[in-house]
């Protein structure tokens, strides 16, 4: 069998260019959302784009044995649709509700973005799918920084309240740490009533990070009993 047999199939080297291109790309957008610790990282981002180019494929090639039957219509743009329609439920999976702080958003987003690349691959449009992956990368990466310079943003604030002798606060500075903030002010302020033995902290944190996601974290820190006026996990009847 030789590249003119396969080509007349769909499946010559110029189809494993697009596959292979679609798991380059979308591996660079996995690489991405790995680094961040996503739940959606490096092997869901791959074969979700090398799925969409598969099927951008299929839809283009697959049924190119049919075309002149009687009696035989296609329309292979339902694919694609279809691919959309299905990428969308897989992006639901990864968004959740934690103690009203919705979570995956944008991870959400980047699945349904790393669909779009993998179907630009197969659709035999690679300049486009090279231009959406950088300015991916020009979004998550430089739109953070961007927002942070932007006048009239401030910090954000965190305030906890939680037992003593419970590491909370050792606790509370690893995970902002962990999610990419930093600490620029700290009060604490021990509570008289009802109980002496809570504390409240005040944060001031600013960094690449998600605030309300460092917030769904923080409410399930042992001990912690309210994050920015929220009750905790750990909170107590009667507190």
């Amino acid at each position: 069998m030789n590249d003119a047999f396969f080509s007349s199939l769909g499946q010559g080297w110029p189809q494993f260019a697009d596959l292979a291109l679609a798991f380059v790309l979308t591996s660079l957008i996995g690489l991405e959302r790995r680094a961040k610790r996503k739940s959606a990282g490096l092997r869901t981002h791959t074969l979700v784009g090398l799925g969409a180019a598969l099927f951008m494929l299929v839809s283009k090639y697959g049924f190119a044995d049919l075309m002149g039957m009687e009696d035989v219509s296609f329309d292979p743009s339902r694919i694609a649709a279809q691919v959309v329609s299905g990428v969308g439920f897989l992006g639901a999976g990864v968004i959740f509700l934690r103690r009203d702080v919705v979570r995956g958003l944008t991870t959400a987003a980047i699945v349904w973005l790393s669909a779009a690349v993998g179907m630009a691959c197969g659709a035999g449009l690679p300049l486009l799918a090279v231009a959406v992956v950088a300015m991916h990368f020009l979004t998550v990466w430089g739109f953070t920084k961007l927002s942070d310079l932007l006048p009239g943003v401030e910090p954000g604030r965190l305030r906890l309240t939680y037992e003593e002798g419970r590491g909370v606060l050792a606790t509370t500075l690893t995970l902002c740490t962990e999610r990419g903030f930093v600490v620029t002010e700290t009060n604490v302020e021990q509570v008289e009533e009802p109980r002496p033995d809570l504390t409240k902290l005040t944060l001031s944190v600013s960094g690449p990070g998600s605030v309300p996601e460092l917030v769904g974290e923080l409410m399930t820190v042992p001990g912690v009993l309210a994050v920015n006026g929220r009750s905790a996990a750990g909170a107590h009847e009667g507190d």
